[in-house]
């Protein structure tokens, strides 16, 4: 797939198998993730994470992202909530979720954009699919590049220090941040604001 398009907008195209493989890939693990830590009952949670999946995949039209930040993360997050609503009603059953309550409740609290809950959703969306984003982006830089951009942006060292350990100017190290930042960006745009 060519680099210079966003993720979300390799989606618009629904011909796009590897387009879909890959929200499949980034979004799967997030979402059995967050159901199983949440006390979602083990034998559903690959049914409710095919589920949201395919009302992703099916209503990926409609979907806006412009003008509020977070949008899809938000989105994403509401069919979560109807997908695992209407699975339970389906099978007629309340699971229980962590320490014993209710896990209607839980789902109640991921609903409320002002709850904890939805707070921590957002979190965990926003560092898995920086990973994601991380660990697709790498193999398009070198390994120098990459070490530099790593110890500096993420490791918090100073350009000089990092300079010194790699053996590169200190603006070799800033070009390195802002190559890679710039394609985390964009690969990114609509995913994490």
């Amino acid at each position: 797939m060519d680099t210079s398009v966003s993720f979300l907008d390799s989606l618009k195209d629904t011909s796009d198998e590897e387009a879909w493989q890959r929200l499949v890939g980034l979004y799967s693990p997030l979402i059995h993730g967050w159901l199983k830590r949440h006390g979602a009952a083990p034998g559903d949670l690959d049914d409710v994470c095919q589920e949201v999946l395919t009302v992703v995949f099916r209503r990926f039209p409609e979907f806006r992202r412009e003008p509020r930040a977070g949008a899809f993360r938000t989105w994403l997050r509401t069919i979560t909530v109807y997908c695992v609503r209407d699975h339970w009603r389906k099978k007629n059953r309340q699971a229980k979720g962590i320490g014993g309550s209710d896990f209607g409740e839980v789902i109640a609290q991921l609903e409320d954009p002002e709850s904890g809950l939805s707070a921590q959703w957002n979190r965990d969306h926003d560092r898995h699919v920086l990973q994601y984003l991380l660990d697709e982006v790498r193999p398009s830089f070198t390994d120098n590049t990459w070490q530099a951009f790593q110890r500096f942006a993420l490791d918090g060292l100073s350009a000089d220090e990092v300079s010194q350990e790699l053996g590169i100017s200190v603006n070799a190290v800033f070009v390195a941040k802002s190559r890679i930042l710039s394609r985390l960006r964009h690969r990114g745009q609509g995913l994490i604001e």
